[in-house]
C-alpha cells in the first residue's frame, strides 16, 4: 500500500471522481438518443442500439489490459492518460458523418474510458483499509451516479432539442478538465511512483492464476450475469418510457434520471445501509427492489408509476452492485489491479450480451416480455449472491 497524506487522499479521490462523473456520462449519453440516432441514420431502434453496445463491448475487452497497464506504470498515470484519451475521441465522435463512423468513435471512447473507473477502485483499494472501502468506494459511485444521470437527461435533451452531437462535444469538456487537473496534481505530489512492473508474460500468468481461483470465477460470473440482466435493461428503458408511457425523448431520459436518484440514496447513506441489513440483507433488499422496479415498467401505465419504478430499480440495483464492487476489491489484495479490471471486463461483457438480446426484443415489440424475463433472473442472481457471499 502506497503512502499518501491525507491531502493527497483527498485531492486524489475529487479528481477520480470527477473523471468517473464523465466516464459513466459517456457511457449512457447513447440511452435516450436511439430513437433519434435510428430516425437520423434511417435504420431500426435495435441497429442504433449499436452505440450501446460497442462501447460496452470494447469497453469490457480492454480492461484485459488496463489491469496490467495499471500494475506496470501506475494506476493514476494510466487513469491520467485515459481521460486525456476521452477529451479526444469525445471530441471527434461529435463529428460523425454517418453510423459507421460513430459506432468506431464510440469503440474508441469505450476503449479510453476502460481505464478509469476500475483502475480508480483498485486505487482506493490499495489506499482504503477494508473496514472504510465500503464507504469511500460509494462516496467514489456517488460521482459516477451523478454522471449517469446527467448522460441520461443530456443524452435526451440534446437529440430533443440541440442535436445529438451537442451532447459529444460537452462530453469532450467534461473530460478535458479532470484531464488537466489529474495531470497537474501528479506533477505536483510527492507520492512514491511505481516499482519495477511485471512483463507482458507475468501479466498473462497472473490473469491465469486469478481465473483459476474458486472466489474469482465466482465474483465474475454473477457480475457478468448482473450486467446482461440488468444493464442490459436498462440501456432501453428510456425508449421503453417513450413507447410505452408515450413521453417525450427528453422526458423519457428525464424520468431515467431517478435511477440515479436511486443510486444516489443509496450511495450518500451506505454505511446506515450496511449497518441497518449487513451484506446479505442488502443483496435481498436490493434483488427485490430491481425485480419489482422491471416488472412495473414492463407492465405498468401511467407516469407516475414509471418514476416509482425507475427509482426502486436504481437504488436496488447499487445495493447489489456495491456488494460486489467490495468483493472485487478483496477477492485478490496481492493484484488488486487486475482482479478490479476484470471484474469491470466481466460486468460489460455482460452488458454487451444483454443489450444486444434486447435489441432483438425491441425491433418485435417484445421488450416488455424481455423486461420481465430479466426481473425473474435478477429474482434468481440475488438469491444466490446472498447465499454466498457471506461465506466470502
Amino acid at each position: 500500500m502506497s503512502l499518501l497524506t491525507p491531502g493527497d487522499e483527498r485531492l486524489y479521490l475529487r479528481l477520480l471522481g470527477l473523471a468517473g462523473f464523465a466516464s459513466m456520462a459517456s457511457m449512457r449519453i447513447g440511452d435516450p438518443m436511439l430513437v433519434v440516432l435510428g430516425e437520423e441514420f434511417q435504420v431500426s431502434t435495435g441497429e442504433a442500439s449499436g452505440v450501446v453496445s460497442v462501447f460496452a463491448v470494447v469497453y469490457g475487452l480492454m480492461q484485459l489490459f488496463y489491469g496490467p497497464l495499471g500494475e506496470r506504470f501506475g494506476k493514476l498515470r494510466v487513469v491520467s492518460l485515459a481521460v486525456a484519451a476521452c477529451a479526444l475521441f469525445s471530441a471527434i465522435t461529435a463529428l460523425s458523418v454517418n453510423l459507421p463512423m460513430l459506432l468506431l468513435m464510440r469503440g474508441f471512447m469505450g476503449a479510453a474510458a476502460a481505464g478509469i473507473i476500475p483502475l480508480s477502485m483498485a486505487w482506493v483499494g490499495d489506499q482504503v483499509p477494508y473496514e472504510r472501502r465500503q464507504e469511500t468506494l460509494a462516496k467514489l459511485m456517488s460521482a459516477t451516479v451523478i454522471g449517469m444521470m446527467v448522460g441520461l437527461w443530456f443524452g435526451g435533451f440534446a437529440a430533443d432539442t440541440l442535436g445529438w452531437r451537442s451532447a459529444f462535444v460537452l462530453l469532450a469538456v467534461m473530460f478535458a478538465w479532470p484531464a488537466v487537473l489529474l495531470w497537474r496534481a501528479r506533477q505536483k505530489s510527492t507520492a512514491p511512483t511505481s516499482g519495477q512492473a511485471p512483463s507482458l508474460i507475468d501479466s498473462i500468468r497472473l490473469t491465469g492464476q486469478l481465473l483459476v481461483m474458486p472466489r474469482v470465477r465466482w465474483v465474475l460470473g454473477v457480475t457478468a450475469t448482473e450486467g446482461a440482466l440488468v444493464f442490459g435493461a436498462m440501456a432501453f428503458m428510456p425508449t421503453h418510457l417513450h413507447q410505452q408511457f408515450g413521453l417525450s425523448v427528453v422526458a423519457a431520459g428525464s424520468v431515467m434520471m431517478l435511477y440515479g436518484v436511486g443510486g444516489l440514496l443509496y450511495s450518500q447513506m451506505a454505511r446506515r445501509w450496511l449497518a441497518w441489513l449487513g451484506e446479505r440483507g442488502l443483496v435481498r433488499a436490493g434483488a427485490a427492489m430491481v425485480v419489482v422496479g422491471l416488472l412495473v415498467l414492463a407492465w405498468g401505465s401511467g407516469v407516475w408509476l414509471g418514476m416509482l419504478a425507475c427509482l426502486m430499480t436504481g437504488l436496488g440495483f447499487y445495493m447489489l452492485h456495491n456488494t460486489l464492487q467490495v468483493q472485487a476489491t478483496q477477492m485478490a489484495p496481492a493484484a488488486r489491479g487486475t482482479a478490479v479490471t476484470l471484474f469491470a471486463c466481466s460486468l460489460f461483457f455482460g452488458q454487451s450480451t444483454g443489450v444486444l438480446l434486447m435489441a432483438q426484443s425491441v425491433d418485435i415489440g417484445w421488450l416488455p416480455y424481455a423486461l420481465s424475463l430479466s426481473a425473474a433472473g435478477v429474482a434468481v442472481l440475488g438469491l444466490s449472491i446472498m447465499r454466498l457471499v457471506g461465506k466470502h
